[in-house]
């Protein structure tokens, strides 16, 4: 492989990530805009920005070739059900200084592949997948005990991004087109919320000053921009670093909260998040395995 292709792939995935990682800082930045509303304009102006890429790239015969084919459409919009139900639950627990919960939602989300490839798609587990999942099991027993309850938000952002990949891995269609089919897909709801929310005598998008409409219309730019930059870094790196650039998300998410967000960290919930750093260890070395098995 191309040096110089790898160091791109690197930056683009350090892009990706971080950008991803940083998100809960962004968001925080529209505490005074409810979830539902900062969703709806997240899918608006993700649909816009990504339309204005198509547009510049003159990628439009290929995904208009996609949305002709109903088995696709029907998919990505259940695809788009799930991530936007992924980036609800996000944006509450961010708004309901949460943040703890999310990362450690999307620390899960491997070991959730792993599950859903083992019940879904028949995958056969090894020795350190079996373990790495009942690391994961074991974490959420944890949680359970130390915060009396189940992680609610944690099990959902991890099994709704992880149920969102399983189906979005089904269906042939490039990063940039199905982001745009499946914001598409999402505009008939946000629709349908914004008429609801105008017989109330609010605009979810145009109701706000201007900083705020700004940072609203932003939102849907970094929608796009770590995906783009995400299939950049794939297309010159092996699955096996894309994995560990992974982790960089969760662990600036999990850092903002503790030292930006004054987030509580019970001592009780080090075990947990133990638990999922030694899973996901054993998850990586798996996968670092099966690599260079694949290159031998």
């Amino acid at each position: 492989m191309d040096p110089r292709a790898s160091l791109a792939g690197v930056a683009f995935g350090l892009g990706a990530y971080g950008i991803w990682g940083f998100f809960p800082l962004f968001f925080r930045q529209l505490g005074h805009v409810g979830p539902v509303e900062v969703l709806c304009n997240r899918a608006l102006w993700g649909c816009v920005f990504v339309s204005l890429i198509l547009s510049a790239r003159r990628h439009w015969p290929a995904t208009l070739a996609a949305a002709r084919r109903p088995g696709t459409v029907l998919r990505l919009g259940v695809a788009a059900l799930l991530v936007g139900s992924n980036w609800l639950a996000f944006l509450w627990a961010v708004d309901q200084r949460q943040v703890v919960a999310s990362s450690l939602g999307y620390f899960l989300t491997p070991l959730v592949n792993v599950l859903l490839g083992m019940l879904v798609l028949k995958e056969r587990l090894n020795g350190k997948e079996w373990a790495s999942v009942g690391l994961a099991v074991a974490a959420v027993g944890s949680e359970l005990l130390t915060l009396g309850s189940l992680p609610w938000i944690s099990l959902f952002i991890g099994g709704s991004f992880g149920l969102y990949g399983l189906v979005r891995k089904q269906v042939a269609v490039d990063a940039i087109s199905g982001l745009w089919l499946e914001t598409l897909t999402m505009l008939p709801l946000v629709g349908l919320y914004a008429l609801w929310q105008q017989t109330q005598g609010h605009s979810i998008f145009t109701g706000f000053d201007g900083l705020t409409q700004g940072l609203l219309a932003a939102s849907g730019v970094l929608t796009a921009l770590p995906l783009m930059l995400f299939a950049a870094a794939t297309q010159r790196l092996n699955l096996a670093t894309v994995g560990m650039l992974m982790y960089i998300n969760p662990t600036l998410q999990f850092l903002t909260a503790i030292l930006i967000f004054d987030e509580p960290l019970q001592p009780a919930r080090l075990l947990t998040f133990g638990l999922i750093w030694a899973g996901l260890i054993l998850y990586s070395w798996s996968g670092w395995e099966k690599y260079r098995a694949s290159q031998a």
